[in-house]
């Protein structure tokens, strides 16, 4: 007759098996900066097109149309793609994988599993000291502050989470091309949805349009905030006071011209051309040693502004006097 023998089960083989542990970041290092750096650059064309929208809708005035800038920023794209993913592969180094790698580490430790939660707890954390310290250099408010810390955030968390899936023990393994792939078709996707999106808010009414007015309303006394006054009165007199006017000629730097100040009595008329965009007010004063020329207008139908450009064509500075 045979016997058998049982053997006691130790405490550990009576633990139950756990959860597959993600892979490290730095196993998969190509894969995960392919597809973070991806991510980062769909976030930037959002963000151009949200950026857009944004100055759009503040009240400025219309920017006049540089050909040679538009040339200048198709010869420089290649440049500019080139150091955005320099600053995306240092940007994954340095913060994703860190925050992927904590992230899984803090869960299995506080919660015994690693959650995508984490990741943006993480990142929101890793985020707050440098975005404080560029709010109090710039000396930007709380709100501003506040709202820069939830954008870095988000911007962060978007190529974690992404990275975070190339990781994962239980799902099917993804190559960094096959990653990148999606990314492109999903990221064309919402960069079309975001200019679509954009294009019916502008159509709306969201950006900001000079408002049409006339000569009577165009009439009163504008000043520069420095002691230079522009007086248009109704008949047609022009009246300045050490306004400021821009000589081109008499410099050595074209780009940079010298400043020369106007006072003296001339006239002005105006002129709406067609349409709030391109309306002009045209000053003449005899005495001022440039002439004034012609003033573009913006503002409000209360309270229009007149400005000119000036500087280089490239980086335009604005001269505005404010009706007071």
């Amino acid at each position: 007759m045979r016997s058998e023998m049982t053997v006691p089960e130790s405490e550990s083989d009576r633990i139950q098996p756990q959860d597959p542990v993600q892979a490290r970041p730095k196993d998969r290092f190509g894969a995960v900066v392919t597809a973070s750096v991806s991510v980062m650059f769909v976030e930037a064309a959002i963000g151009m097109i949200a950026n857009h929208v944004r100055e759009s809708a503040i009240e400025g005035p219309v920017l006049p149309y540089n050909a040679l800038g538009f040339v200048v920023m198709v010869i420089a794209a290649p440049f500019a793609a080139l150091a955005g993913a320099v600053l995306g592969a240092f940007l994954t180094v340095s913060v994703v994988m860190p925050v992927l790698t904590s992230a899984a580490w803090l869960g299995r430790r506080l919660s015994g599993r690693e959650a995508w939660g984490w990741v943006p707890a993480v990142t929101a954390v890793a985020a707050g000291p440098p975005v404080a310290a560029l709010a109090i250099l710039a000396e930007a408010g709380l709100l501003a502050g506040l709202a820069g810390w939830l954008a870095a955030t988000a911007a962060l968390t978007a190529p974690a989470l992404v990275a975070r899936r190339l990781l994962l023990p239980d799902r099917p393994r993804l190559t960094g091309r096959a990653m990148f792939g999606r990314v492109a078709v999903h990221g064309t996707l919402a960069v079309v949805t975001a200019f679509a999106a954009a294009g019916i808010a502008l159509f709306a009414g969201v950006g900001y349009e000079p408002p049409q007015l006339n000569a009577e309303q165009i009439a009163g006394t504008y000043s520069d905030g420095q002691g230079g006054t522009l007086t248009l009165a109704p008949d047609g007199r022009a009246t300045a006071s050490r306004v400021d006017t821009f000589d081109f000629h008499d410099t050595v730097d074209p780009s940079e011209p010298r400043i020369r100040e106007c006072s003296g009595i001339g006239t002005w008329s105006f002129d709406p051309v067609d349409g709030p965009d391109s309306q002009l007010v045209t000053v003449s004063v005899d005495s001022c040693p440039v002439d004034m020329d012609d003033w573009g207008v913006y503002g409000t139908r209360e309270h229009p502004k007149l400005y000119v450009f000036v500087g280089d064509p490239d980086s335009w500075e604005l001269y505005t006097l404010r009706h007071d």
